[in-house]
């Protein structure tokens, strides 16, 4: 056991095996589950964490299980929300030099050493997807999906960017650039929705997705 132990620790591809499967066996005992992304730098008294806290509520209220990934800003407003409501409030932490901590509002909480089998828990187990405002990781997180959805490696889902003052300049870009290059197509856009309130989120995902 101890020789296997080394084994695991040191070679990467299995400790990332084992903590998707780790994953796997505790996260399909709450379907259906609905993931919330952003940046771990809003405060609480920032609009998006305010908001994130009210539609992971309803969306809790709803029967959904909220996944976050488990540290400060968003994710702890959506983990908040769904602490606050009737379904699982969880969490994917996230080993980092700075910023990620575990909040104080899960439910269930699981800690990942590696950025890949982390995405692959969110892509493999939730249903829709929710992107507030973030930095490079919660970029990295939504253009993951997005490419995912757009090759057809993963079955078709939701996908809502929150706020059109935030996403508007970006989806801007994309017509501007990529679709008038022929980077992508025009039909490449439908695979994601800007929404602005908590009535339209919480209702386009339970439309929208298959419970």
């Amino acid at each position: 056991y101890q020789i296997f132990g080394y084994i695991m620790q040191s070679n990467p591809f299995m400790q990332m095996a084992d903590e998707w499967h780790t994953a796997h066996i505790a996260l399909t005992q709450h379907q259906p589950i609905v993931s919330i992304f952003g940046s771990a730098r809003l405060p609480p008294t920032s609009p998006e964490y305010i908001l994130a806290t009210q539609v992971a509520k309803r969306l809790s209220d709803e029967g959904f299980s909220i996944l976050s990934g488990g540290g400060p800003g968003i994710m702890e407003a959506a983990n908040k929300g769904a602490f606050e409501g009737k379904s699982q409030s969880i969490g994917l932490n996230i080993v980092l030099p700075h910023e990620q901590h575990p909040n104080t509002y899960q439910h269930l909480s699981m800690k990942f050493e590696n950025f890949a089998s982390r995405k692959a828990t969110f892509v493999r187990h939730s249903m829709a997807f929710i992107v507030f405002a973030g930095g490079f990781g919660t970029l990295d997180e939504l253009f993951d999906l997005i490419t995912q959805l757009q090759t057809h490696k993963i079955a078709p889902r939701p996908i809502v960017l929150v706020g059109r003052s935030f996403w508007g300049g970006l989806l801007d870009w994309f017509n501007a650039q990529l679709v008038a290059k022929g980077l992508i197509k025009i039909s490449d856009l439908n695979l994601f929705t800007i929404l602005d309130n908590t009535e339209d989120i919480v209702q386009h995902i339970i439309q929208t997705s298959k419970i």
